[in-house]
């Protein structure tokens, strides 16, 4: 069980930080650079950006390390006390909330507005600078809560290597 939970927990780590750094480039200039554009141009280019992503290896990686952090929690929780469970339970929680659930409930749901908007319409101007907005918020918090989650990813792999002579599980 030792081997199990170090793996999930360096895939974890591994795939928070590699969604992280996806989510930063989003709020670090992705989205500036689009806003910057005239709004048709941007929106196009964000419904080009949402078909493609569900098409990539973006996905395994989003839905793989939900599962991984889901995994982590249990674990965490069935063999509580045992060092390193806490930043393990954490990490999960911070990254299943901060990342899954908040692209599910605010994410999509927006990027599904977007979709069926017209760039041509009078409102497109404000619909896009609500929905840049708005998503780009979100989409803060999904960076926020992945670097926070890999840190502690990070912690629990650390209480696996000081006591990788003994069995943990």
């Amino acid at each position: 069980m030792h081997e199990i939970v170090t793996a999930l927990l360096w895939f974890s780590a591994i795939g928070c930080a590699v969604m992280g750094g996806v989510y930063f480039a989003f709020s670090a200039f992705i989205m500036a650079a689009l806003g910057r554009i005239d709004h048709p141009a941007g929106i196009d280019a964000m419904k080009a950006i949402n078909t493609d992503i569900l098409k990539s290896l973006f996905m395994p990686l989003f839905f793989g390390t939900s599962a991984a952090s889901l995994a982590l929690v249990a674990l965490a929780v069935l063999h509580w006390g045992v060092e390193g469970t806490g930043p393990m339970f954490a990490g999960g929680v911070v990254y299943f909330v901060g990342m899954f659930v908040v692209t599910v409930v605010f994410n999509v749901p927006l990027n599904d507005a977007l979709e069926a908007a017209d760039p041509k319409h009078p409102s497109s101007w404000s619909d896009w600078k609500r929905y840049a907005s708005n998503w780009t918020m979100w989409n803060h918090v999904r960076t926020a809560a992945s670097i926070a989650a890999c840190t502690l990813f990070i912690f629990a792999l650390t209480a696996w290597s000081e006591r990788s002579i003994y069995p943990i599980f």
